[in-house]
């Protein structure tokens, strides 16, 4: 009863839903907010069984419109309640490579026509039209794969590679470390020789692992084959596990009360960046100033020769590392430039051999690509959602229906909170583990005392001398005193 009163009617809120989605659109008039009833047989009846909500924000709507990174990630989570659902999200990532959350929305469950209506509500938000390049990232859940296809056949989908790698480990003879560095180096490989060199090595040590990527078309987890339209190399869609995580608490609420969650989380993470924001000089977001120093050390060991106006060709730090940079097109033949928006180390090279020789300043902050400005990154987030009065004070809808709950789903055992781990995830923090001081319990056995067998300790003991033992611990120290005497 008291949970009911702090968090609110798991049926009742259903009822109120349209009057929540009212008031969202009084306090940001930007804001979408599209609600999905079932059919209904009898079209006077004065209910209709809830089905799907999708919300965009107006704050997140417009500052997505500025922040420049042409990258989606999409992905879904289950509701813990009593009644089935699943939220699905579209996070991008800003200008600092942090999670900028563009649109959430409550489904059924995960299928073609799910994911379909929410990429279709998407792209009219964020004025994506069909022939669209954006790319997309996300884990293949299911029907999420047609769905990008059907709505966006021009984008690019990226597959994140940690479930490819989970999918390669599910194999018992691809276990170990060295699969996952022979994967890794495929799809870290930013041009295609060295993408094909990366899978030769696989080939020399397992065919069966090379015959089964070679399935998987390298354009969905190579860099070698990203296009440079995102600005973004990024190979996991950890945008959205982050996105997720923060969701845990308020998955198992009823369906305003989660959504409020969302929302306010939304809310007070802008003002986080704010302060974060205050704290910051210079012309880069924190990461890519972070980045650029690192790229900038490298650039100091490599041999720069003018071959014309705006080419040059780069050798270095070794000597079989030779490129060609074309500061015009802003463009590296080692492709890092192209796929990143950021000065390779060739790159930058270059632009401090023109400074030298009063060609430029010598300045390479100047050709870092705008998303990662300051300046960039503080217009994206001068967006900020606003507060929402309390369920008293919202608007009536004009809709003559009333919203009534989807089929009750009675969950057995205890609802679970946390997130199911995969068996790497698992396999590696037992390995985390078994580094630190302390001993894992898990797949020790526990060894009696007294008789020395496993599964059990001395108070379980079952033979006599466990039980005397254990009785006499607990008569006090006098026992124990007498027997020394």
């Amino acid at each position: 009863m008291a949970t009911k009163k702090v968090q609110g009617d798991y049926e009742a809120q259903y009822g109120k839903l349209r009057d929540y989605g009212e008031e969202l659109l009084r306090s940001d008039p930007g804001t979408t907010v599209k609600i999905d009833v079932g059919l209904e047989c009898n079209p006077n009846s004065p209910t209709r069984q809830f089905r799907r909500i999708y919300i965009c924000l107006g704050a997140l709507k417009r500052g997505f419109k500025t922040c420049g990174r042409e990258l989606l990630g999409l992905d879904g989570c289950f509701m813990k309640g009593p009644f089935p659902g699943q939220i699905l999200t579209a996070v991008r990532v800003d200008g600092n490579n942090c999670i900028y959350p563009v649109a959430y929305a409550l489904v059924e469950t995960e299928t073609i026509a799910t994911w379909t209506w929410f990429l279709e509500l998407l792209g009219d938000d964020l004025d994506l039209a069909q022939n669209s390049n954006i790319s997309f990232i996300s884990d293949r859940q299911k029907g999420i794969i047609p769905a990008i296809a059907k709505v966006y056949p021009s984008s690019s989908h990226r597959y994140c590679l940690r479930h490819i790698h989970e999918n390669i480990e599910s194999n018992s003879n691809w276990k170990g470390d060295v699969f996952k560095n022979l994967l890794w180096a495929c799809a870290t490989a930013t041009t295609v020789p060295a993408f094909e060199k990366a899978m030769k090595n696989i080939l020399d040590e397992d065919k069966n692992l090379h015959d089964l990527l070679k399935n998987i078309p390298p354009q969905h987890w190579s860099r070698a084959y990203f296009t440079g339209r995102a600005k973004c190399n990024m190979l996991l869609n950890n945008i959205c596990e982050v996105f997720n995580k923060q969701l845990v608490q308020g998955r198992d609420k009823p369906v305003i009360t989660c959504l409020e969650f969302i929302r306010e989380y939304l809310m007070k993470r802008i003002v986080m960046v704010h302060k974060m924001q205050a704290n910051c000089n210079g012309p880069l977001t924190p990461f890519a100033s972070r980045l650029f120093e690192n790229i900038k050390n490298d650039a100091s060991s490599c041999n720069v020769i003018w071959c014309g106006p705006n080419k040059y060709q780069v050798t270095g730090p070794h000597i079989i590392e030779q490129r060609i940079v074309m500061l015009d097109k802003r463009s590296c033949s080692c492709r890092r430039w192209d796929l990143t928006g950021i000065p390779c180390r060739h790159a930058v090279a270059c632009i401090w051999d023109m400074g030298l020789h009063g060609l430029g300043d010598g300045i390479p902050e100047k050709y870092v690509d705008k998303v990662y400005w300051l300046e960039t990154w503080k217009t994206v987030y001068a967006n900020t959602i606003e507060p929402i009065n309390g369920m008293d004070m919202w608007p009536t809808s004009a809709c003559p229906t009333t919203l009534v709950s989807p089929k009750f789903h009675k969950q057995t055992g205890r609802p679970k909170k946390k997130r199911k781990k995969s068996t790497v995830e698992v396999e590696e923090l037992r390995k985390q583990v078994s580094t630190s001081s302390k001993m894992p319990r898990h797949s020790n056995s526990v060894t009696c005392g007294i008789c020395k067998s496993k599964g059990h300790n001395k108070r379980t003991c079952g033979n006599g001398a466990g039980t005397s033992g254990v009785a006499g611990s607990s008569n006090g120290a006098g026992t124990s005193g007498r027997d020394a005497a």
